[in-house]
């Protein structure tokens, strides 16, 4: 514990728990693009659960800023022993750390383990103690000899800050959809908006899943049984184990998020002949105009053609068409989701290297990377799945 140049206390906690929740979710309360994944229960269920821990690679240094019992500022932070789940890749520079005989690990990480969701990183209750949360965040670093720290997928807010402090800004790529005002009536207004290939594709897609005499629905967080949940889990393990990988989250995860957090989900559960095949899970922001949902996770037991758009994309825009919700975030990457309507949009984290030399020749990569990434975007707008923009 320690005094900073503007009175602010701040207090590095080993556990999210020892934050206390009310004063967290009342700053999460405040922010603008605040997510479910940046939720007291939501950072706390990856510790608990085991998913997110020193044992995992993880291990929690959150920082918090206070003035008297006020908290002004905090954010989660990790020292990070590789660089899996982040789904910003400096794979690259790691290996340019060891080429030189230098550790790159620890490094320092800002962000929602295995959650690529765009949102505020740094909550704050004003600008000015964003900006004593960075400088404090910065000045942990260097007290632990950290190679460097990354803010991933950070907000309007957090990008202004860490531009202030003189870190380095990288861009990625991810694709959303976004409804309408005052929004689609339903799914086939919505497919009217599409040129004429892309709408004869996705309903060629959606009857192939249909005449496979699979049939979806949706169960939201308060409905959804424990069985439901056992399902998803069963769906979700195997598709981590057909790739190779052990599953990020843990079951116990999920458990808690049934019980802590069931109003910011919604499971699609497809079914044939009365036996459930297949699942996927989206996160919710809130229900209604105005909300957001977020495609987290998904798998399935029997293989069927188009299933997994079915599962990912279509059954949920429907939902939020239905529900009115405003925007579908897809996850990172993923070029074939624009034949689904969701559009690219630029993400941005923030980077800062001890190494000076390191941190010059990262720059220099990052402005090319840069102009790269502008460049894919001005060619992905060119191939919008819209109709209109077929002029």
């Amino acid at each position: 514990m320690k005094n900073n140049s503007d009175d602010y206390v701040t207090r590095v906690s080993s556990d999210p728990a020892q934050v206390p929740r009310e004063a967290w979710n009342a700053l999460w309360a405040i922010e603008p693009e605040a997510t479910p994944f940046m939720r007291h229960e939501y950072l706390c269920a990856l510790h608990a659960s085991g998913s997110a821990t020193p044992e995992t690679g993880w291990t929690p240094a959150f920082i918090t800023l206070w003035r008297g019992d006020t908290l002004h500022a905090a954010c989660p932070l990790y020292r990070k022993a590789h660089s899996y789940g982040e789904y910003v890749f400096d794979w690259a520079w790691a290996n340019a750390y060891e080429q030189h005989g230098l550790s790159y690990y620890p490094k320092a990480l800002v962000a929602v383990p295995f959650t690529p969701v765009p949102g505020v990183r740094l909550l704050a209750r004003d600008a000015p103690s964003r900006q004593a949360l960075l400088q404090a965040v910065l000045q942990f670093c260097e007290q632990e000899k950290l190679s460097s720290l990354h803010l991933l997928f950070v907000s309007e807010a957090d990008r202004q800050a860490s531009q202030t402090q003189g870190l380095m800004m990288r861009h990625t790529v991810q694709f959303h959809w976004t409804n309408t005002q005052p929004g689609y009536a339903d799914f086939d207004a919505f497919l009217t908006g599409l040129s004429q290939d892309k709408r004869k594709k996705i309903r060629q897609e959606r009857r192939k899943v249909a005449e496979a005499g699979v049939r979806f629905r949706a169960v939201t967080g308060p409905q959804m049984s424990e069985a439901d949940w056992d399902f998803f889990y069963r769906c979700y393990e195997r598709t981590y184990l057909e790739h190779g990988n052990a599953p990020y989250l843990t079951r116990d995860f999920f458990a808690r998020m049934a019980q802590e957090m069931p109003q910011h989900w919604v499971m699609f559960v497809g079914e044939r002949q009365g036996q459930p095949i297949a699942c996927s899970l989206v996160a919710v922001s809130e229900a209604g105009a105005g909300g957001v949902a977020y495609g987290r996770y998904w798998g399935a037991l029997e293989r069927v053609d188009c299933l997994h758009f079915e599962a990912c994309y279509y059954q949920p825009l429907q939902w939020c068409i239905a529900q009115g919700l405003r925007r579908f975030e897809g996850g990172a990457q993923g070029e074939h989701k624009m034949a689904r309507a969701l559009l690219p949009v630029r993400t941005d984290s923030a980077h800062w290297l001890a190494h000076p030399a390191f941190a010059d020749a990262v720059a220099r990569f990052l402005e090319r990377e840069g102009q790269g990434i502008e460049r894919y975007l001005d060619d992905l707008e060119g191939r919008s799945p819209l109709r209109q923009a077929q002029g």
